[in-house]
């Protein structure tokens, strides 16, 4: 996937433990490490609200786009 969540590097920047935040933003520790460690397909905005309120951070700091090559292998080969 494409999607990259970043959650580890805010954590770190922030300093604070999966268990500290996952009481914060009544999550469970399980769910967060899933997040934290990116298995995961999807996340609730409202979990991304409750992420970026506790850590004062904004969505793209969580998230981050990465083409995938095999992505963009298929893309040069098309012509327009």
């Amino acid at each position: 996937m494409a999607i990259i969540l970043r959650l580890d590097r805010v954590m770190a920047d922030r300093k604070i433990s999966l268990a500290a935040l996952s009481r914060q933003i009544h999550l469970s520790q399980v769910n967060l490490s899933n997040l934290k460690t990116g298995k995961v397909r999807a996340v609730r905005f409202s979990t991304l609200d409750a992420l970026c309120r506790v850590l004062h951070c904004q969505p793209g700091d969580l998230l981050e786009y990465q083409p995938e090559e095999k992505a963009e292998a298929s893309e040069e080969k098309l012509t327009y």
